[in-house]
């Protein structure tokens, strides 16, 4: 490949989660950290998405049921369960998913625009797909996983 092209065709990183059988990816420059799960405190009167809070080094972080947000069967965490810590726009979150796969580069040319697959709600977090290892790698857009309303709404807990 030409270093011209290589510019215009940039390496990224990409973490890979599992939820069920799906594999997921979100841009590695997001995550903080991957914890095991804690004790995760719930908070009344929180919406449905939000398992609770968790104490991480003197700072509270808000976790997040990701199957809840994408629209599958709740589960219980098992050992593989690891909350992902990320940075989205201005908050801190934690995410709950049911394990953590490896980080993966791919070029930037490998990501494919997510096919329109439904309504509007369950494409918005997805920022494109790849294939890899004969599998479907869906690309999360972090930046829209909470809506505006929701981010001011976990700047109350």
């Amino acid at each position: 490949m030409s270093e011209d092209k290589k510019q215009s065709d940039p390496i990224m990183q990409w973490v890979t989660f599992c939820l069920g059988e799906e594999k997921y990816g979100i841009n590695v420059m997001q995550v903080q950290e991957v914890l095991r799960i804690s004790e995760i405190a719930p908070v009344p009167g929180a919406p449905s998405y939000v398992l609770g809070i968790i104490n991480l080094r003197g700072n509270v972080v808000t976790v997040i049921d990701t199957r809840n947000r994408f629209g599958l069967p709740s589960k219980e965490p098992d050992d593989a369960s690891r909350i992902v810590i990320i940075e989205t726009d201005r908050h801190i979150i934690g995410i709950l998913v049911d394990s953590v796969a490896e980080v993966v580069e791919m070029r930037a040319s490998e990501i494919e625009t997510a096919p329109n697959v439904g309504n509007e709600e369950s494409s918005k977090y997805i920022q494109g797909v790849t294939s890899r290892d004969n599998k479907l790698l869906i690309l999360v857009d972090l930046n829209k996983f909470l809506s505006e309303d929701e981010k001011a709404e976990l700047d109350m807990f």
